[in-house]
């Protein structure tokens, strides 16, 4: 195994095993060669922290996806045929005879053009500032002190334009400070960090991070590690539990005609989420990230009085209107209840309880910015599970 590869796997696992960075292994990671003509980078559908020697990543040629980003002709293209060329541009770009499969990630081209090491992430306290209203000047404010500020890049489609984007962005930013950005805030998608040195890369990730949560949650009394106030869970009626699982599953059937699994989950993030006043109108509000969108169909079904009716008739309603039934119902005062295939379950589950937390967050912070309506359709168009 060569050392550019060791080093990603490095770097893979490191960030993988954190769930304060990575939320079910979403985010991608690339080292490229000291030469720089080649790229190894995470490939779509595998967990950073699995990651190893023979599976997860693909190794491509760095020119020939700067040579695609060149490409004016795609930018003229509807956007389908566009997503189309592209991705086989990027597997057209692979060097490695790889028997594991897997495309390369949609970000390639971003990390193409970036420094040697890059690791885009989804932490949720980065999250909770690319999500809001207010986010960009609170983030300012936390990092006034630096003297090569973060960049704040405002949201575009996964894949070709956002590498676009980033592009045009750190050529100006490398105009104004006389090198490129080593913090990026990508808006309603993340962190992204760009270095020459892999300790350098994990240590800027890590230090971001901590300043997010360090206005996010009160500091404890004597000092140490912030964390959110404790709540208590109190006991719940496992009967009604089982009666509600059933319904939803039944539901589901009746409206869309196909058989799901339902299981319930409860934590003290859901807990704390469903004792807001305000938590039917921030689950009202359309997906906040594109992970969301893809894995959970969009924000929770709330509901705070709960029947079977209501519940198929809001089911109904939004099939009728051509949109995805969710994936989640967060049934007060039982908790959440999440309908998918069993091998999803838990991942979606850590989906929505994220989303609950952005939510949450984003409320003290001028409110949450959901993604637009044109914004979601390329997301359900695209198909693509999260960012890869």
């Amino acid at each position: 195994m060569n050392r550019t590869l060791t080093e990603l796997i490095k770097i893979s696992r490191a960030v993988g095993k954190d769930s304060s960075l990575v939320l079910g292994g979403f985010g991608n990671t690339s080292v490229k060669t000291a030469d720089g003509k080649y790229m190894y980078i995470k490939a779509s559908g595998t967990a950073l922290k699995d990651m190893t020697s023979r599976r997860g990543w693909r190794r491509i040629k760095v020119d020939s996806v700067l040579t695609m980003l060149r490409d004016k002709s795609l930018s003229r293209m509807d956007v389908d045929k566009r997503e189309a060329k592209v991705t086989s541009a990027l597997l057209s770009a692979c060097d490695d005879k790889s028997k594991a499969g897997g495309k390369p990630s949609i970000e390639s081209g971003f990390h193409s053009m970036l420094d040697r090491y890059v690791i885009h992430l989804h932490p949720v306290a980065v999250l909770a500032y690319a999500c809001a209203k207010n986010g960009r000047a609170e983030l300012q404010k936390l990092f006034r002190k630096s003297n090569f500020p973060p960049l704040w890049v405002p949201y575009a489609d996964p894949g070709y334009k956002l590498a676009k984007r980033i592009g045009r962005l750190t050529r100006n930013y490398k105009s104004q400070y006389g090198r490129g950005p080593e913090v990026m805030f990508l808006q309603n998608h993340g962190l992204l960090v760009s270095s020459n040195s892999s300790s350098t890369a994990l240590r800027l990730v890590r230090k971001v991070v901590s300043t997010c949560k360090s206005k996010l949650y009160p500091a404890p009394a004597r000092g140490g590690v912030k964390q959110p106030k404790s709540v208590k869970i109190k006991p719940l009626n496992k009967d009604a539990i089982t009666e509600v699982a059933l319904a939803i599953r039944k539901a589901f059937t009746q409206v869309t005609g196909k058989h799901t699994t339902v299981r319930h989950f409860i934590d003290e993030n859901i807990v704390r989420f469903m004792a807001r006043r305000d938590a039917a109108q921030l689950c009202s509000l359309p997906a906040v990230t594109p992970d969301e969108l893809v894995y959970a169909h969009g924000p929770a079904m709330w509901l705070e009085k709960w029947s079977r009716q209501t519940l198929l008739n809001r089911l109904n309603r939004r099939v009728a209107k051509g949109r995805q039934p969710p994936a989640a119902f967060l049934i007060k005062p039982f908790g959440l209840f999440i309908a998918g295939r069993k091998s999803q379950l838990t991942l979606v589950k850590d989906v929505v309880s994220t989303s609950l937390a952005i939510r949450s967050f984003a409320a003290r912070l001028g409110g949450a910015r959901p993604l637009s309506k044109r914004q979601r359709d390329f997301i359900t168009m695209l198909g693509t599970k999260g960012s890869g």
